[in-house]
């Protein structure tokens, strides 16, 4: 309008009956690049992470916003992720007869994961988790394992962070090996088996699993034993000690291991 009849702003907005005061308004809110940055860069490396958590590690570095913020920045850089969650076509019925941890070390899961290094070698991992804290206190890939392998980690480990009242395994040979039963019963440690056929029954260690793989399986190559061995471990240092756990609070479960070690101890 003004171009075309050669008015003052005023005199347009007076037209229109609009105020000039809003005309010439400028937004005092600061410019969002740095945080869009930032979002995006914890995407990235943090490739399993919904806005949830990149919203816990805003807060944890200092920004000032609220979830509703991270979540529309978040949407508008396309880094929702894609998941076709199936349906559940059987209820899964929990044991009964199992208690709910009461602290630290009170229960342990167990279990191993399937892997293979850039030449193709297979390893398999032994995965163990807290299930109180879900502090992991070991990976412990290798080529092959036996009972005796088993007992040689766990004997390591609990060494250093304590031994647990019991841990769950499912009815692997390694598991229900002599050498494993006696390192048990030598140690005062309950194995609580579960069901053939029910992973359900350990689903603790399930659930870590599908994490591992998800956010450092699928995220490397392994040129060897020793470089999985390294990567592994500086990423059980990150699930224990940066990772934001929704299950506990947005906690660390180095934080609820505090009575044993101040940060997830060198295995």
């Amino acid at each position: 309008m003004r171009a075309d009849w050669q008015v003052s702003i005023r005199r347009a907005c007076a037209v229109i009956r609009f105020d000039p005061r809003t005309y010439r308004y400028k937004s005092r809110r600061p410019g969002q690049a740095a945080l869009e940055q930032r979002i995006r860069e914890i995407c990235q490396t943090r490739v399993r992470f919904g806005y949830r958590r990149v919203h816990v590690l805003l807060k944890r570095e200092g920004w000032e916003i609220n979830a509703k913020k991270t979540y529309r920045i978040y949407k508008e850089l396309g880094m929702q992720l894609r998941n076709k969650t199936p349906k559940r076509r059987v209820k899964a019925k929990l044991r009964e007869d199992r208690a709910k941890a009461v602290g630290p070390n009170d229960v342990w899961a167990m279990d191993f994961v399937h892997d293979q290094l850039a030449t193709g070698r297979k390893i398999r991992v032994l995965t163990v988790v807290d299930t109180f804290s879900r502090f992991v206190p070991v990976l412990d890939p290798r080529f092959s394992y036996r009972g005796e392998n088993v007992v040689a980690t766990l004997e390591r480990v609990c060494r250093r962070i304590g031994y647990p009242a019991t841990i769950r395994v499912d009815q692997g040979s390694e598991f229900i090996s002599r050498d494993m039963d006696l390192w048990a019963y030598q140690r005062g440690v309950t194995l609580d088996f579960s069901r053939p056929g029910k992973p359900t029954d350990n689903a603790f260690i399930e659930a870590f699993n599908g994490r591992f793989r998800a956010e450092c399986l699928n995220s490397h190559w392994f040129m060897s034993l020793e470089d999985a061995a390294e990567k592994l471990e500086a990423w059980r240092r990150d699930y224990n000690e940066e990772r934001p756990h929704s299950a506990i609070g947005h906690k660390v479960p180095a934080d609820l291991m505090k009575s044993a070690h101040d940060t997830s101890p060198c295995t």
